[in-house]
């Protein structure tokens, strides 16, 4: 696996995959050394970052290789399909997965997605229109929510 350490304005993210695709893309707590020289398999996945950041890019198109379970990579799966500057519930992506009792289980694979962003994670909320739980923290999710935003000269949250 290569792997790339990368400035966004959330701080640096981390980036690992091969030829077989993008395993992981996380956002660090602290800092590390930035990578020099991009990896070519990588190279994609940075371009499409920062794209992204630029407001350039609202859809990804990279292969993905992430390691989980099969209901870890069938809620990952599902993500994808919330389009950008949309949010949706824990709730109705369990109705979307056909089982709205797994509520705990989905919001639970949605905790350990290891694709930020290009896997939007973030675009989950509670059903009372709360922002809760995400990995990179909630501050990262509400910039998040706010640079997808359609309106930008109010605040979401």
């Amino acid at each position: 696996m290569e792997e790339a350490f990368i400035k966004t304005p959330l701080g640096i993210a981390k980036i690992i995959g091969n030829e077989n695709g993008i395993a992981s893309i996380i956002v660090l707590n602290s800092d590390v050394p930035l990578t020099t020289v991009i990896p070519e398999v990588l190279e994609d996945a940075v371009y499409q970052l920062n794209e992204y950041f630029k407001e350039e890019r609202k859809v990804f198109n990279l292969t993905l290789n992430p390691e989980g379970t099969s209901f870890q990579k069938k809620v990952w799966k599902a993500l994808e399909d919330i389009p950008y500057g949309k949010t949706i519930s824990y709730m109705d992506l369990s109705k979307t997965l056909g089982d709205p009792k797994a509520i705990r289980a989905v919001a639970a694979a949605n905790g350990k997605n290891p694709l930020w962003i290009v896997v939007p994670c973030h675009r989950v909320i509670g059903s009372d229109g709360s922002l809760t739980g995400y990995a990179g923290g909630l501050h990262r999710k509400k910039w998040l929510l706010e640079l997808e935003s359609p309106s930008k000269q109010t605040s979401l949250f």
